[in-house]
């Protein structure tokens, strides 16, 4: 093991793959095929962060059902947030409003997972003044549920620009990081309109967190838009 891999090592919590499947409750090859897709981190062969774990546990709380597609999911926090949603088709739209007037904000939380594939990340201390050029900040919603840091950004990317924002701002990843970047294929003009639309996106991404505190809050502010849009 080299010298780079012991330092990882000494500041992460890292669990062997059979004990992240069974965390997980899946087959250790499953572990293998999320960690492929960056849904985990491993840290050395055989070892994934635990941080990661938690992480990808806190996106799926509840309900064990499927997620929604990537569409269908921002097209969720469209209606949520009062908007239209015209990339799906009027009985598609019929439907989906019919499902959220059923769901709680875990199984909201868990159906809308796949909107975006987060990383986490670390950089210089002006990397988050710097990003915010380059990504849509989901920081405004947060501020109106009362949680914003100076020094943290949460925030979307177009996912074929990821690397290069990435590489461009000096960032690395990070389990712990205080950037979050969340990767997403929709037009980044229309995730914009929907961060600033409420506090919807901006809640759901708090939902996401491993942090307490966050985390109601975010599943607070859910299950408020859900009691809204049931009206």
């Amino acid at each position: 093991m080299n010298s780079f891999v012991k330092a990882k090592l000494s500041v992460m919590e890292y669990v062997a793959v059979p004990e992240a499947a069974r965390l997980l409750g899946v087959s250790t090859r499953q572990v293998q095929h999320l960690a492929a897709a960056g849904e985990l981190q491993v840290v050395a062969r055989g070892l994934v962060d635990r941080t990661s774990v938690d992480r990808y546990l806190a996106a799926r709380p509840a309900s064990r059902r499927r997620a929604w597609s990537e569409r269908t999911a921002w097209a969720a926090v469209a209606l949520l947030s009062a908007r239209p949603a015209p990339w799906l088709g009027a009985p598609q739209r019929s439907r989906l409003r019919t499902t959220l007037r059923g769901l709680t904000a875990d199984e909201l939380l868990g159906r809308t997972r796949d909107r975006a594939r987060a990383g986490w990340y670390a950089g210089h201390s002006s990397a988050p003044t710097r990003l915010r050029r380059d990504v849509v900040d989901t920081s405004a919603g947060a501020v109106m549920l009362g949680l914003a840091e100076a020094d943290r950004l949460n925030a979307y990317v177009v996912a074929a620009d990821l690397d290069d924002v990435v590489s461009r701002h000096a960032l690395v990843r990070a389990p712990g990081g205080r950037i979050v970047l969340r990767a997403t294929t929709m037009d980044l003009g229309l995730v914009a309109d929907l961060a600033g639309a409420g506090v919807v996106l901006s809640a759901l991404d708090l939902a996401e967190s491993l942090d307490p505190r966050e985390r109601r809050v975010g599943l607070d502010a859910l299950a408020g838009a859900l009691g809204r849009f049931r009206g």
